[in-house]
């Protein structure tokens, strides 16, 4: 009986500016699952089939991996929205926090900027990541 080999990197890699293009592969996804799933069940032996239970098993693993992720995105989108509610509540507070010199200042916060992904508290004219705010007054 053959052997399948394990997902490599080798297929289709390419490299721009020294980064890689594609995702990490070390890590196997619910799409590799299905996969190698498919895989097994075209090459099963046709006189003795895979058991029921296991068959069961590999899908109930399958549902529980599809889950795990989508709960993995609703939970990033969760501390986004967080993230962005406890920044719009700065908003007309007088905030503590580091500036890009490493100093500590202080300043009133005036907006919220969101910007690829990431968000900035406008204070005073100085953009700062909610990481550099030390306290709240």
């Amino acid at each position: 009986m053959s052997t399948i080999d394990p997902v490599s990197n080798s297929a289709g890699s390419t490299q721009s500016a020294g980064k890689s293009t594609l995702p990490d592969r070390s890590i196997l996804g619910k799409d590799d699952f299905l996969k190698l799933f498919a895989v097994q069940l075209q090459h099963q032996d046709p006189l003795s089939p895979m058991d029921n239970m296991q068959f069961m098993s590999q899908m109930a693993q399958f549902s529980t991996l599809e889950q795990v992720t989508n709960l993995g995105a609703d939970i990033e989108r969760l501390t986004f929205s967080n993230q962005v509610t406890q920044s719009v509540g700065l908003i007309g507070h007088t905030v503590d926090y580091v500036d890009a010199s490493g100093q500590a200042a202080e300043g009133v916060a005036q907006s919220v900027k969101f910007a690829d992904g990431s968000i900035t508290v406008s204070i005073d004219g100085n953009d700062v990541s909610p990481d550099h705010i030390t306290g709240v007054r």
